[in-house]
């Protein structure tokens, strides 16, 4: 698996692995993240994943946080 690059954006910490003729774009975010797998065959070119850091996307992951957040918090009043 080889790293292809790490950012931080918004307290979200974002890194992009290059693995199995795919890419895998993970978000964290405290203790909370989400992995999506982009198979390499739909890239033109690395550079272009940098796209789905940005608009719409990352908005929805954001979002995708909070409630995942909300989630753990509703879940750890009643344990």
């Amino acid at each position: 698996m080889r790293v292809v690059n790490e950012k931080n954006k918004e307290g979200v910490r974002i890194t992009i692995f290059d693995w199995n003729n795919k890419y895998l774009i993970k978000f964290e975010d405290g203790g909370m993240e989400q992995t999506f797998k982009v198979s390499a065959m739909d890239v033109l070119e690395e550079a272009s994943l940098e796209l789905l850091l940005e608009g719409e996307f990352f908005e929805q992951v954001k979002e995708r946080f909070n409630e995942m957040h909300q989630s753990l918090q509703n879940a750890m009043k009643n344990f």
